[in-house]
């Protein structure tokens, strides 16, 4: 089910962001300091940082390319690289009330 919920949250979020322009990307995140580009971005980096941890290895930077709205789909693709990963549940149910709260942020 936990695979089923960071799915769901994940595509909740693109939903949201997915037609946003650089302006609405460099806005400031709501009760943050930093952009809401940085903010998706560092989710990102998180939800990759997870999927190196299930696989067994290495953590890597994500790359931070020049238009934030690619966000969305690097999103997708570290999600998808967690759940074939095959973590525990928990892990899983984790990531997903991590993109959620970031979708609360935004």
């Amino acid at each position: 089910m936990s695979a089923a919920e960071l799915d769901r949250a994940v595509a909740l979020l693109v939903r949201q962001v997915g037609h946003w322009q650089q302006p609405r990307w460099a806005a400031v995140a709501e009760g943050g300091n930093v952009s809401r580009a940085d903010l998706v971005h560092k989710l990102v980096q998180d939800v990759a940082d997870l999927a190196a941890d299930a696989e067994g290895g290495p953590r890597r930077e994500v790359p931070r390319l020049a238009q934030p709205m690619a966000l969305p789909d690097q999103l997708r693709v570290v999600a998808a690289d967690l759940v074939a990963a095959g973590p525990p549940e928990e892990v899983l149910a984790g990531a997903a009330a991590t993109v959620t709260a970031t979708r609360s942020a935004l």
